[in-house]
């Protein structure tokens, strides 16, 4: 039976951001990856580095995505230096562009907001003048922008692929095809069957994204996930006109474009609406009317991990302590602070005080 200092359950990018950040610390570390029979949010994610809206009236969530921002570059490079594989990360800057007057105030009062609970992030709001001289293409009916200088975008594909590439530099295990039914815990430690297969881990993280549901009761932990479904529209390869994030559109570094973004709940169905991609056809033609020309060469509907609220959970287990619960609907987002702040906090056994807010027990607040 195998023995490693660390256990993670879930190969997406929560879980392989975690493992790589244990591994290149020296533990030893297994991962376990149900591979591509799981509802895997990787394969559909949009790829956005996002912080000007994330934390709305949860400042601890704005501030740890703000510090897994800062600590993006620093997985870049880890990345392409230990792995060769360049996750394309782009930080210019976020734009989220306005239709009408109305939503440019509204959305302003959200930066607003924000800057008074959580302090600045340097979103400011741009009028249609300031937007056309950052993005020339725009359409007419951009009246503006809100501008945040920490958001960028990535590609999650490659990243997906740097984390496993790199675990396994580090000396960790990738064990791909691993469908966990069961974890035991022991003193010390935890004993995880997968399959007729069995190992043993001094430490545990389930970050299993909607799987995690089940797993997290056999340690004592809760992980109320849901599915929300979003549904993405990509074009043929273009000339670059953006390099810019936005929270709908995106042109990757190969060129081709990704529109979106709905938000559906429909359970686990992964599938495809005309009446939806339509919808998020039309918004873009009107940011950017250029594309009515483009070839939409696919189509894909993914299903996020959403908890109660949107917010993540992280929690130490007490009733078996060494097993943490990791997870959120942000994995690319938040890949630098998981592999570069999380990870160490679990290696060394406490999460840190910081992080008090995203425990599940707040679902569980008992009436007065």
């Amino acid at each position: 039976m195998a023995a490693y200092d660390l256990i993670v359950i879930g190969g997406g990018l929560v879980g392989g951001a975690i493992a790589w950040g244990a591994a290149r610390l020296g533990a030893s570390v297994a991962l376990l990856d149900e591979g591509d029979v799981a509802h895997r949010a990787a394969r559909g994610n949009f790829g956005l580095v996002w912080v000007q809206t994330k934390g709305a009236g949860m400042p601890p969530y704005a501030h740890w995505t703000r510090r897994s921002a800062e600590l993006w570059p620093e997985l870049q490079h880890a990345m392409t230096e230990r792995t060769g594989v360049d996750v394309a990360l782009r930080q210019p800057g976020g734009l989220m562009f306005c239709l009408s007057d109305e939503e440019l105030e509204s959305r302003a009062e959200q930066a607003r907001r924000m800057h008074n609970e959580s302090g600045g992030i340097g979103t400011r709001v741009l009028d249609r003048a300031e937007v056309r001289a950052l993005v020339p293409m725009v359409g007419d009916r951009v009246v503006g922008a809100t501008f945040c200088p920490l958001d960028g975008h990535a590609n999650p594909l490659k990243l997906l692929r740097a984390l496993h590439h790199a675990l396994a530099g580090a000396g960790g295990a990738y064990l791909p095809n691993r469908t966990v039914t069961a974890i035991t815990p022991q003193a010390p430690g935890f004993v995880v069957q997968a399959g007729g297969e069995r190992l043993t881990g001094a430490k545990l993280v389930i970050a299993a994204g909607l799987g995690s549901r089940d797993l997290a009761p056999m340690v004592g932990l809760a992980m109320p996930v849901s599915p929300l479904r979003g549904q993405i529209v990509v074009t043929e390869r273009l000339r670059p006109f953006l390099d810019h994030a936005t929270h709908v559109i995106r042109q990757t570094e190969e060129g081709g474009v990704m529109m979106g973004d709905s938000h559906e709940e429909v359970g686990f169905d992964n599938g495809t609406l005309v009446p939806v991609l339509r919808d998020i056809a039309a918004r873009n033609l009107a940011v950017f009317p250029h594309l009515r020309d483009a070839s939409v060469v696919r189509v894909w509907g993914a299903l996020r991990v959403m908890t109660p609220d949107g917010h993540p959970i992280y929690q130490q287990s007490e009733r078996h302590p060494g097993a943490f619960a990791a997870t959120c609907h942000s994995g690319v987002t938040l890949a630098g602070a998981h592999a570069l702040a999380l990870a160490p906090a679990i290696l060394a056994g406490a999460l840190p005080e910081s992080l008090a807010p995203f425990s599940a027990a707040r679902f569980h607040v008992q009436p007065a």
